[in-house]
């Protein structure tokens, strides 16, 4: 196919920007990028995709992911952490049955490919979502992902104990058994687009003895780590009672560091963690949307990149942001660290794209595969329609995509070489049915739970 007449953000090393632009795939690759002229003129046979001028630019790659709290979004508004997570999100997702994960994960993905995420980690897929359910979703799709099997033997968060909700709790053997058993099954499916990597609970959820084991498991392997790491202060206080300084120096004693570890949120972190981080190689996923609703801090985000850290950037879930579109985030990312540093140069749209795209392919493991519109690489990528007042004018392609731009601006969507969206709508997905669903489903987990989730204002 060839995708003509855009502007190209190609995101390859010398960061160019093709005016009248095209690119040329051939099954799951890109063979061409370069003037529309000169490669319509080379490819007369292709099948065509006139971009009319639109922004044509690398799949957004979100590294943080909760494809079960789809379905919850806005469960728990304007609570504290502590209640968020254990009067509504656990006793809701504790009522969960396979189906509800697999519906969950529909409306997830749906969402995501809307607002041109092509690929994402999934951090912590429970036991009770049913793993075959939602990798199955995540092949038919066509969406990319990496799904972190929860690992966990303790129902507790970070120092408080007894904290979790029953129907949330897990054996340890069960879980790390079950989780080699997915990746035995599923790994590579797909022509390589679903990973499976190890997703254990935060400190505090896990013994040490089991992340010493799982981290042994995932380096024999190659399996990727995803963890939350110092998200809130009582991670702080977990690893001095447990001996070490910080959160990041007890992740290394237990081998969870490395360059196929991702750790999302990393707030409550210092100059001596992130020189742990770059030396070690390890990814973080910076999370500006659900930070800023659960007050969680500010993520130091300037001082992570200045210490060569590969900051990247995620969504995190539907009760902690209430949407997953990406594009909407980007712009927190901007706003948050200059708000943090009093200073509005820190990280600019063009750092932002980098961390969305570039940082985040590196974060997935396939730096030399995704991120960038280059010959050779896999053609995922997005076109998004500048057509519109919010957009308008558009001094700077980078600027509008960073600032400006909406999930719902997302025209077209390839992955793989296959064009999932087209003319906003998804090709792969049943989406009237998918939304029908998970309303549905929604409202029937509620009641199990015993919730009466509403307005706090008087509805007549």
């Amino acid at each position: 196919m060839i995708f003509s007449h855009a502007t190209i953000l190609t995101l390859n090393p010398q960061r160019q920007i093709l005016t009248d632009g095209a690119v040329v795939t051939q099954g799951s690759r890109i063979v061409a990028v370069g003037k529309s002229a000169e490669l319509l003129q080379r490819f007369p046979d292709q099948e065509q995709h006139d971009c009319r001028g639109n922004i044509l630019m690398p799949g957004l790659i979100d590294t943080h992911v909760h494809t079960a709290q789809a379905m919850i979004r806005g469960c728990a508004d304007d609570l504290t952490l502590l209640d968020w997570l254990g009067k509504r999100v656990w006793v809701l997702q504790g009522n969960y049955t396979e189906e509800d994960g697999r519906a969950s994960a529909a409306l997830c993905i749906l969402e995501m490919i809307k607002s041109g995420t092509t690929s994402f980690i999934e951090i912590n897929l429970a036991e009770r979502y049913g793993f075959d359910g939602v990798a199955g979703v995540v092949v038919n799709s066509g969406i990319r992902a990496a799904i972190g099997k929860i690992v966990m033997d303790l129902p507790s968060y970070a120092r408080k104990q007894g904290f979790m909700h029953p129907g949330m709790i897990e054996d340890g053997e069960t879980s790390l058994r079950n989780t080699l058993a997915a990746y035995d099954r599923w790994n590579g499916a797909a022509n390589g687009r679903l990973r499976v990597w190890f997703g254990p609970r935060t400190p505090g959820g896990v013994t040490p003895s089991l992340y010493d084991r799982l981290s042994k498991l995932a380096a024999e392997r190659g399996m990727g780590i995803t963890i939350h790491l110092s998200a809130v202060r009582e991670d702080l206080d977990y690893a001095r009672e447990q001996g070490f300084r910080s959160p990041v120096e007890f992740a290394r004693a237990h081998g969870l560091l490395g360059e196929r570890t991702v750790l999302a949120h990393c707030v409550w972190t210092d100059a001596e963690d992130w020189k742990i981080l770059a030396e070690t190689g390890t990814h973080v996923s910076h999370n500006p949307a659900s930070n800023s609703k659960t007050a969680a801090g500010i993520a130091p985000v300037q001082g992570m990149l200045q210490a060569g850290v590969n900051v990247t950037i995620g969504c995190d879930g539907g009760p902690s942001n209430n949407t997953y579109d990406m594009l909407r985030d980007l712009r927190m990312v901007s706003y948050l660290a200059s708000l943090r540093e009093n200073d509005p140069t820190v990280v600019p749209a063009e750092t932002v794209l980098e961390m969305a795209t570039l940082n985040g392919a590196r974060a997935f493991g396939m730096g030399d595969q995704l991120g960038s519109i280059e010959p050779g690489k896999l053609a995922d990528f997005i076109v998004i329609d500048t057509r519109a007042p919010h957009l308008t004018p558009s001094w700077d392609p980078v600027s509008t995509v960073a600032y400006a731009a909406h999930g719902s601006d997302v025209d077209t969507v390839v992955i793989d070489g296959q064009v999932v969206m087209e003319g906003r709508k998804v090709l792969t997905m049943d989406e009237g049915a998918i939304v029908e669903e998970a309303g549905r489903r929604a409202g029937e987990v509620a009641r199990r739970a015993g919730l009466q989730i509403g307005p706090r204002w008087p509805v007549i």
